[in-house]
């Protein structure tokens, strides 16, 4: 009888051993799949979370991962927190035009962000709206680094776009995406809940 239970027992721990190493590498929604870990500028990410955004209940528009170098489910860590941010969002269909995503993302800063905020960083986000310039369909991405000391760069569909500089765009980046005013669904996911 002890065998069966040692026998028992190793299979259950090899297949938590497994299913662990599964669960480790990638985490998947939507039918993309997100690593962990990622290494950004030098420095080992953890993914903080994961979410998806869906018009009209069923167009799939993307999956999206944030990823830090000290994860928390803490709004304001992520959004004041001087670390390298990494967001990558994979685009899910061919709806999301160059136009509805930059007027989007201006929308979003500004119902994200306290308005005297938004009046002094104007020219910034018209600058990173402008940069949104190509129209997405399913595969391609948009990533977002920020870097304490030098600022938030935008690479899009594998081309880097540009850098605005120092903390401040990048905290209103991140309070759109996590603060709270944000999608409800998007900062759940994204902050780990």
């Amino acid at each position: 009888m002890s065998r069966r239970l040692i026998a028992c027992a190793m299979a259950v721990v090899f297949v938590f051993v497994v299913a662990g190493i599964g669960f480790a590498g990638e985490v998947e929604i939507l039918g993309v799949k997100f690593p962990t870990e990622k290494t950004i500028e030098g420095k080992t990410l953890k993914l903080n979370g994961v979410s998806y955004l869906k018009k009209l209940g069923f167009v799939k528009v993307y999956a999206v991962g944030l990823y830090l170098e000290n994860p928390t489910k803490d709004p304001n860590e992520v959004i004041e927190s001087e670390q390298v941010k990494y967001m990558l969002t994979h685009y899910l269909t061919s709806k999301a035009t160059a136009k509805k995503i930059s007027e989007g993302f201006v929308d979003l800063m500004e119902k994200g962000n306290p308005r005297d905020l938004v009046d002094a960083n104007r020219a910034d986000i018209d600058k990173y709206a402008s940069w949104l310039d190509a129209d997405m369909k399913p595969g391609l991405t948009s990533e977002s680094v920020y870097v304490p000391g030098k600022g938030i760069t935008l690479t899009y569909q594998g081309q880097v776009k540009g850098t605005i500089e120092g903390n401040t765009f990048a905290q209103m980046y991140y309070r759109y995406n996590v603060g709270e005013k944000a999608d409800k669904k998007i900062r759940k996911g994204l902050l780990g809940l």
